[in-house]
């Protein structure tokens, strides 16, 4: 009886208004699974979410389960196969993840942790957004009400692109060395974070390869040990920081890159392909998305919103120059 108690007082199951108004006005970070009656909660993410909820404590965190159909405020998610779990502070929606993917969710949570503790309270301005909104570009963290900086990444304004040092690269032992390669070449390192990716989130990543007879081979490598994920800026120069960073990566194939830019990273680090040690987003547009997908909670820039002058131009004559261009690995 002991252990039931201790079940249902770690997460709570919301079935009328009133006890959803009471769960989204509890102080720290709230989690909520929204389930459809025929198929009933994500069980295998109980556990995940008990764990997470007595490591941080547990007026900090809390989950709660709630039936899209028993619920007005729920009605765009009924009938929805795919798991979705909404994030609140404050009453406000702050992130949405869907798909039941454990390392994503564990993700977001200490992300989201991260912000309210950094943020005091009286200097946050919580905004209320749609799920779409979120998924597109969530916003880390909370604006400030009095428009200064905190000192967080987020907060710079500044133009971001992703890179990967991939799992060759690290096994390989070059990690460390081509990341003080980056920073030499002007670029700041916002955030970095040393993982290794699921197949779901490598799935995702290349879903426009997903008919490609490499697509099965891809995923698997970028799997099979150890990533480096970088946020990338550029202070130096006016050159755009994916522009700039493709370029410094040189051509996809290590063979051609060898060839043609003996001195960019996958000429000195990559062997043949797959194994071309970095990864770099194609474009503004496929830096977003990347960036939304490996780092749920990054805030983009307005800059980030909008492709750079010439950027039409560069996505055509792009692939001309750098067969990779096309891929995007």
């Amino acid at each position: 009886m002991g252990n039931r108690k201790k079940e249902i007082a770690l997460q709570v199951n919301i079935n009328t208004q009133e006890l959803w108004e009471e769960m989204l006005g509890s102080k720290g970070l709230t989690v909520v699974d929204v389930y459809q009656g025929w198929c009933g909660p994500c069980k295998p993410m109980v556990s995940l979410f008990q764990k997470m909820r007595i490591e941080v404590g547990l007026d900090r965190l809390h989950f709660a389960s709630a039936e899209a159909d028993r619920l007005d405020v729920l009605e765009k998610y009924r009938g929805k196969c795919e798991p979705t779990f909404l994030f609140y502070t404050r009453g406000e929606l702050v992130a949405v993840v869907k798909g039941a993917n454990p390392t994503l969710l564990q993700k977001t949570i200490l992300q989201q942790l991260e912000v309210e503790k950094k943020v005091p309270a009286e200097d946050q301005e919580w905004s209320a957004a749609s799920d779409e909104e979120l998924l597109g570009a969530l916003k880390w963290p909370p604006h400030r009400k009095d428009g200064g900086e905190d000192g967080d990444i987020a907060s710079s304004g500044k133009t971001c692109t992703l890179g990967i040092i991939k799992p060759d690269a690290v096994a390989h032992g070059k990690a460390e060395e081509i990341i003080m390669k980056i920073q030499e070449a002007g670029f700041d390192i916002l955030l970095k974070e040393e993982r290794t990716l699921t197949e779901a989130e490598m799935q995702a990543f290349y879903q426009h390869r997903a008919r490609e007879e490499a697509f099965e081979r891809l995923v698997h490598h970028m799997c099979s040990g150890s990533s480096h994920l970088l946020i990338l800026t550029k202070t130096e120069g006016t050159e755009d920081v994916v522009t700039a960073w493709r370029t410094f990566l040189g051509p996809c194939d290590p063979n051609v890159a060898r060839r043609e830019h003996p001195e960019s990273l996958r000429a000195q680090y990559g062997t043949e392909m797959p194994f071309n040690a970095v990864h770099g987003s194609r474009d503004r547009e496929d830096a977003n998305r990347e960036l939304a997908l490996l780092f749920p909670s990054f805030k983009f820039s307005d800059k980030d919103k909008e492709a750079p002058p010439g950027a039409e131009a560069q996505t055509m004559v792009g692939p001309m120059e750098d067969p990779c261009m096309s891929e995007r690995i």
